[in-house]
């Protein structure tokens, strides 16, 4: 589409010449996420919002001249769900990024959406709180980013994901309305969650302008090692007993030999490549209770086989083995010019049985597999990886894309944990929702933003 003349006149007006971009290496830049295939219809123009206010006069003029809006964070998600997929403009929310409060008494943090997720972690740190939500994009991710894809992490383990700290938050609707739902209580069952429905949203309902995020007091000690593992499936089964011994770690990654190897070349760090599994774990909470469970999960590990290749002496080592598991998603993309990067959800006791289902499909259709994630929450990042000029390795790697998410199904597990619909899996939501389900889904969509405008051609599976 062509943006009319009095809508990027008013625009400019609006925001000023220093807060809307044309150049063409900027619309490219903001036309991709990290899955870096490029939008269906790149933006026409991309606005950089200072405030609240400007956020609200955008809404507004956009609903007037019908002009689609992409809400944007840092652009680092997994399935296109910043990328503008009707073209319109592109609304960056980067230079809404201040903390504007850190309240130790209530124990919250109010932010713009627009703050860097690990800003706000080294932020609260010295008061002795931390914001669990770390996802291994935490240096880049935004808050927002995080609240619109419902991000999880590494810690989720323990401490669940993004929705269960969103105490409140300000936003505006597609027509320019400012809202506000929540705030600093912990408590709050006046009317409906409008906050559950926001979150995870990827844009779609409403621009969030401000958030209340929960915070928690740090843990006393840590306790960080690897464990190798000779198959994934003893991995997997180690995960299962740890849970069922009822065992709840801060973190429980699994790490397959291709995904070991890619880091290792990558950081030389002397991590052993020779496992066909480590898996990264971490306990904290007081020193009692720490030891306590480090030597039952010992048991349990030991009797699936595994040893301790490696345990963190002290802070800096600890995060060297963070940095090994943050470095994987980077690194595998040397491997092979296109990685499909998906991240299938199961049930915690089903990891054995899907691990060895995605063995099975990767040697069905004979495509490269490199799986790591969160194993402790039963989910999975699932790479395949492929040449992009080779368009049958890219067919099988697809058509291996699609058993696997069956298979996650029948396991009683849904097509994606954390990384959301988007437009790179809207086609298979019908695996997970069913049509009376999407229909209501439409129905909420509707109410939002009866006119389509914001964040077009996203989740739906029949919207072009």
């Amino acid at each position: 589409m062509t943006l009319p003349a009095p809508f990027t006149h008013a625009l400019r007006q609006l925001l000023g010449p220093e807060n809307v971009a044309d150049a063409p290496e900027t619309l490219v830049c903001y036309s991709l996420d990290a899955m870096n295939e490029p939008a269906p219809e790149g933006p026409e123009l991309v606005v950089f919002p200072p405030d609240e206010a400007a956020v609200a006069g955008v809404m507004a003029l956009c609903q007037r001249f019908r002009i689609p809006v992409t809400p944007r964070g840092a652009g680092v998600g997994m399935t296109g769900g910043c990328v503008p997929a009707c073209g319109g403009i592109v609304m960056a929310m980067t230079r809404l990024n201040r903390i504007l409060e850190i309240d130790s008494d209530n124990l919250v943090a109010v932010v713009e959406p627009g703050v860097v997720t690990q800003h706000l972690q080294d932020a609260v740190k010295p008061l002795g709180l931390f914001y669990p939500p770390d996802p291994a994009s935490a240096n880049t991710s935004t808050l927002g980013g995080n609240v619109a894809e419902c991000a999880g992490g590494l810690s989720a383990v323990k401490y669940g994901v993004t929705k269960h700290y969103v105490l409140g938050a300000r936003f505006v609707l597609p027509d320019g309305t400012l809202c506000a739902a929540g705030g600093k209580m912990v408590k709050n069952v006046v009317g409906y969650d409008l906050l559950g429905l926001l979150v995870g949203s990827e844009g779609t309902l409403a621009v969030i302008t401000q958030l209340t995020l929960k915070l928690l007091p740090l843990p006393e000690v840590r306790r960080t090692l690897l464990v190798a593992f000779a198959s994934v499936e003893e991995a997997g089964a180690a995960v299962a007993g740890i849970i069922r011994a009822r065992i709840v770690p801060t973190a429980l990654e699994l790490m397959d030999r291709p995904s070991i190897r890619a880091v290792e070349d990558v950081l030389h760090y002397g991590i052993p490549t020779d496992a066909e599994a480590l898996l990264l774990v971490e306990i904290d909470g007081k020193p009692g209770d720490v030891e306590a469970d480090f030597l039952r999960l010992l048991e349990q590990v030991k009797a699936r086989g595994g040893h301790i290749a490696l345990e963190a002496a002290d802070a800096a080592q600890r995060e060297r083995i963070w940095e090994f598991r943050r470095t994987i998603s980077p690194a595998i993309t040397r491997l092979k010019s296109l990685k499909i990067n998906e991240d299938i959800v199961v049930p915690r006791s089903e990891m054995p049985r899907i691990l060895r289902r995605i063995e099975e499909i990767a040697a069905r259709f004979q495509v490269a597999v490199v799986c790591y994630g969160h194993a402790g929450d039963g989910n999975l990042h699932v790479n395949l990886l492929a040449e992009r000029q080779d368009r049958d390795e890219v067919k099988r790697a697809l058509d291996a894309v699609e058993e696997i998410f069956k298979a996650s199904v029948a396991l009683g597990g849904a097509i994606s944990g954390e990384h959301g619909i988007g437009l790179a899996k809207k086609r298979y939501i019908r695996y997970n929702l069913s049509p009376e389900v999407l229909a209501l889904t439409r129905r909420i969509k509707q109410a939002f933003d009866p006119a389509g405008i914001l964040n077009p051609g996203k989740i739906f599976p029949d919207e072009p």
